[in-house]
C-alpha cells in the first residue's frame, strides 16, 4: 500500500494510542509534550516511509520512534535543567522506564486518559470536546461539526479547557468508582459522537468513515469489559454501533454515493455484527437497568432496520422516535421519524408533517423533501435536491444528490 495512503489512517488509529501511552508511563502534566512527540513521530514517519517505503509492521515502527523521541526528550530536559541549576522535575529512572506498547498496556491507557480527560473542572460540552480531540483525533472542524457550533467557538473552548486541566495539574491516574460513574455519561458521548461521525461524515470527502466506527467500537467494548463500566447504557450505546457497522458495506456504491435504504442488498448485511448487536441489547436491559436511555431507543430502532420486511416493522420503529423525541429533541430525529412515518402513512401525508417542521436551512430537510416529492411533483423534488446541494459541503452528498436528480429528469 502507498504511504500516503496508509499514513493518515495510521495517524487517526495510533496517534491518540501514543499520546495516552506516553501520558501514563511519565505523567506528564502538559499533555502536549505528549502530542508533539507523537506528532513528530508520525512526520518523521512521512518522510522515512516516502523515501524508504512501509516497513513490515507500521504501528511497531511508530511505536518504536515515540519511545526514543520520549527517552531522548528526558535525556535534553535534564542536561537543560542542570545547566540552569534548577531542580529536575523528572526523577533519575524516568528516561529508562519501558513505555508499554502492548494492546492490553494501550487500551488502559486510553481509557483512563478519557476518563481523566473528562474532569468535571470544564463543563460537559467542554469535555466532550477534549474526548473528542485527544482521544478521537478530531479536528476543530469535525468538532464543531458535531456541537452544531462556529469552528472558532470550539477553539477558544478547548484552549480554556486545556488551561483548566494544567492548572490542576493534569495527570493519567486511576479513578475511583465515584469518579468513574460520575463521567461515564460524558464518556459515551464522546464516543457516540466519534461512531456518529464515521456513519455519516459531515466534514470529509468520504460519506463513510469505517475507520473512525471501529475506534468507536474498540472502545466502547473495553468500557463492557470493566465492571464499573459494563451498564446497560454502556451495552445500548455497543448494540447500536454493531446494528448499524452491520450495513455500512451496504451504503455506498463504488461511486461514494449514498445508497438509500430501500435500495440495499440485504445480502451485503453483516450478519456477525448483528448477531453481536442483538446480544449487547438484550443485555442493555438487564434487570439491573435503571431507566431506558437515548441509546437504548436508538439501539432498538437499529435493530428493527436490520430484520426482514413485515407488515408491524415500519409502526414498531415509529413508536420508538417517539419515544426518542420525547425524551430527547433533535432536527436530524424529527426528520427520521418523518421518513419513517411515510413508510406508515404514506408520502402524501409524510410531507404535511415535514412542511410543518420549517428547516428551510436544513440540507437533510430539503432532502428528505426532494424524496418525499419523487412520486408526486417531479419539478419540486428536484428543487428541493438542489437547495439541498446548495447547503451541504460534503462532497459525498452532492454526488448522492446529483444522481437522484438524474434519475427524475429521466422521468420527465
Amino acid at each position: 500500500m502507498n504511504p500516503d495512503e496508509i499514513t493518515p489512517h495510521l495517524f487517526r488509529t495510533e496517534y491518540s494510542k501514543i499520546v495516552a501511552v506516553l501520558c501514563k508511563t511519565f505523567n506528564i502534566q502538559h499533555i502536549e509534550i505528549a502530542e508533539d512527540i507523537a506528532s513528530e513521530t508520525f512526520l518523521k514517519a512521512s518522510e522515512y516511509w516516502a523515501i524508504n517505503g512501509l516497513p513490515e509492521n507500521p504501528a511497531a515502527w511508530l511505536y518504536t520512534v515515540a519511545k526514543n523521541k520520549a527517552k531522548d526528550y528526558f535525556k535534553h530536559l535534564k542536561v537543560v535543567e542542570k545547566n540552569n541549576n534548577r531542580i529536575l522535575h523528572t526523577t533519575a529512572s524516568e528516561d529508562q522506564q519501558i513505555i508499554d506498547f502492548e494492546p492490553q498496556n494501550i487500551s488502559d491507557s486510553q481509557m483512563e486518559m478519557i476518563f481523566t480527560v473528562c474532569h468535571p473542572i470544564n463543563s460537559q460540552a467542554t469535555q466532550i470536546g477534549l474526548a473528542l480531540q485527544i482521544l478521537c483525533g478530531f479536528s476543530i472542524q469535525e468538532i464543531a461539526n458535531a456541537f452544531l457550533s462556529k469552528p472558532e467557538t470550539i477553539k477558544k473552548r478547548l484552549l480554556r479547557g486545556r488551561e483548566s486541566l494544567r492548572n490542576r495539574h493534569f495527570k493519567i491516574e486511576s479513578l475511583d468508582e465515584k469518579d468513574i460513574l460520575h463521567r461515564l455519561d460524558t464518556v459515551l458521548t464522546a464516543l457516540y459522537l466519534l461512531f456518529n461521525e464515521g456513519y455519516f461524515s459531515k466534514s470529509h470527502h468520504l460519506l463513510i468513515r469505517k475507520d473512525l466506527c471501529l475506534e468507536a467500537i474498540r472502545l466502547t467494548l473495553v468500557l463492557t469489559e470493566h465492571s464499573l463500566t459494563n451498564t446497560p447504557k454502556t451495552n445500548a450505546l455497543l448494540a447500536l454501533m454493531c446494528f448499524q457497522s452491520s450495513r455500512l458495506d451496504a451504503r455506498v456504491n463504488r461511486e461514494g454515493e449514498t445508497i438509500l435504504f430501500d435500495e440495499q442488498d440485504e445480502a451485503v448485511w453483516d450478519q456477525t455484527l448483528i448477531e453481536k448487536g442483538n446480544y449487547y441489547l438484550v443485555q442493555a436491559f438487564d434487570t439491573d437497568c435503571n431507566g431506558v436511555s437515548k441509546y437504548h431507543i436508538e439501539a432498538a430502532i437499529a435493530y428493527w432496520h436490520t430484520t426482514a420486511d413485515n407488515p408491524g416493522k415500519w409502526q414498531q420503529i415509529l413508536n420508538l422516535y417517539n419515544q426518542l423525541l420525547s425524551l430527547e429533541y433533535s432536527p436530524i430525529t424529527a426528520l427520521n421519524k418523518i421518513f419513517v412515518f411515510s413508510k406508515v402513512h404514506g408520502n402524501e401525508m409524510a410531507l404535511i408533517e415535514a412542511e410543518r417542521l420549517n428547516l428551510t436551512d436544513n440540507e437533510y430537510y430539503h432532502g428528505l423533501l426532494g424524496y418525499l416529492y419523487s412520486e408526486s411533483n417531479i419539478a419540486k423534488a428536484i428543487r428541493h435536491f438542489e437547495k439541498a446541494i446548495q447547503l451541504t459541503q460534503s462532497k459525498a452528498e452532492k454526488q448522492t444528490l446529483l444522481r437522484q436528480i438524474s434519475i427524475l429528469k429521466q422521468k420527465i
